[in-house]
């Protein structure tokens, strides 16, 4: 059997053909236009549930110039329960305004952020969420003077200005260290992702202004980046530990790195302390104490998507950034004893 014998979706003109009227009459009913004679609609309606019609409603809202009630999401990393919580609060945003959400990943690519861009607005979505994977978003400005909203989120962008939501990195890597200090640790091994990632960049900066506040000189004996992955975060650890006059506290850069340290330090039955950037799922039960530097992060994507719904809506106010409290709190078995 070819292709073409296989079942189809029924069309317009199948419709036509068993309600014994035009393609023209069939297109006024669907589109609810009030002239045509009640018996036509009966007869039309009748052909549409018998045969399982279903409206192209994204060819008509292209005809039409009508919102299509979807909205892009571009996200990093769909392996990351970071932006499986966006994307999880950016849906149920979009459910309140009855809009659906087509979610894709950059895989942190610059190039395949700008490709799965383009094939977004080729889909004529209402608005876009982009987490920036690239260091330069010019490239949006014509769609942006076209009318497509844009809402930057975690990460600010360049080369247009916009929207963005964004979490307080700095601050909150300096207040991680900043405690790591104060218990007396003078050796903190820091290890963050790629200084190419605006958070990792952040983090850094934060990690390294706490140091020198409290007179600690810097040592790039103890500092690694471009660790991307547990694994990764593991050896680094190790690598330090094995060292000359070792670090005796870790500060990570990222909930994967955060992961990653636990383990080799696990592995070892260290006991140097631990502070990581972002919370968890399961951080209360590790197996030793930590402290992470947490926010909302539900907060963080259904921050951005009202921001992007109320650009939907008419908002023509001067593009602001809004920027996302953190707070340290303590986890792992040091509370299972209490």
């Amino acid at each position: 059997m070819s292709r073409q014998d296989g079942p189809r979706r029924p069309t317009i003109s199948d419709v036509a053909a068993a309600a014994g009227v035009s393609v023209k009459t069939v297109s006024r009913v669907i589109n609810n236009v009030p002239s045509v004679r009640p018996e036509l609609v009966e007869q039309v309606l009748a052909a549409v549930g018998e045969l399982g019609f279903r409206r192209n409603e994204l060819a008509s809202t292209l005809r039409s110039g009508r919102r299509t009630a979807t909205i892009g999401l571009i996200i990093g990393d769909l392996a990351n329960p970071f932006y499986s919580t966006i994307a999880a609060a950016v849906a149920k945003v979009a459910r309140g305004h009855d809009t659906h959400l087509i979610t894709v990943s950059s895989e942190e690519d610059p190039e395949l952020e700008q490709i799965q861009f383009v094939e977004l607005c080729q889909r004529r979505v209402d608005g876009l969420i982009i987490v920036p994977a690239g260091s330069d978003h010019s490239y949006t400005r014509p769609e942006a003077e076209m009318g497509m909203r844009m809402v930057f989120l975690d990460r600010p962008p360049s080369g247009i200005l916009a929207d963005s939501v964004v979490i307080d990195n700095a601050r909150g890597a300096h207040t991680g260290v900043e405690a790591l200090l104060k218990d007396g640790h003078t050796r903190i091994g820091v290890i963050a992702d790629s200084p190419a990632i605006y958070t990792a960049r952040e983090r850094l900066a934060g990690a390294r202004t706490a140091l020198a506040g409290a007179g600690t000189p810097y040592d790039g004996s103890l500092v690694r980046v471009g660790v991307a992955h547990p694994a990764e975060a593991a050896k680094a650890v190790a690598t330090m530990l094995d060292g000359m006059n070792p670090p005796t506290a870790f500060f990570a850069g990222n909930n994967r790195i955060t992961v990653g340290a636990l383990q080799e330090l696990y592995r070892r039955g260290h006991d140097a302390a631990l502070t990581g950037f972002d919370d968890f799922e399961l951080s209360t039960l590790m197996p030793r104490p930590l402290t992470v530097v947490a926010y909302d992060v539900e907060e963080l994507g259904r921050t951005a998507a009202e921001r992007l719904f109320a650009r939907i809506g008419g908002d023509a106010s001067w593009p602001s950034e809004t920027v996302i409290a953190t707070r340290l709190i303590r986890r792992g078995a040091e509370l299972l004893t209490h």
